[in-house]
């Protein structure tokens, strides 16, 4: 693997552990999946096959993040806004 592919690689592990602390399911469970997936993948040695499992793996970031600011879209508007308009 290149040393910047491998730079990037690094990085996107990081970057996906960090935003694994607050994962539904529990940090100990993300990381678990997460390591597994990075392992699976150690032996890739084709560097357009590299580039697609990084861009895989930031579109996931991108996913956790919307996942996130929707968790805290919803707090923030149950804490604002009474239910008032609901029909039972």
């Amino acid at each position: 693997m290149a040393n910047s592919l491998r730079g990037e690689v690094l990085k996107l592990y990081k970057n996906l552990l960090y935003l694994g602390r607050d994962y539904p399911k529990g940090a100990d469970y993300f990381k678990k999946r997460l390591k597994n997936i990075f392992l699976k993948n150690k032996d890739v040695k084709n560097p357009e096959k590299i580039k697609e499992l990084i861009a895989q793996g930031e579109f996931v970031m991108k996913e956790l993040e919307a996942l996130y600011f929707l968790r805290k879209y919803r707090a923030m508007k149950q804490c604002y806004y009474s239910d008032t308009n609901k029909t039972n």
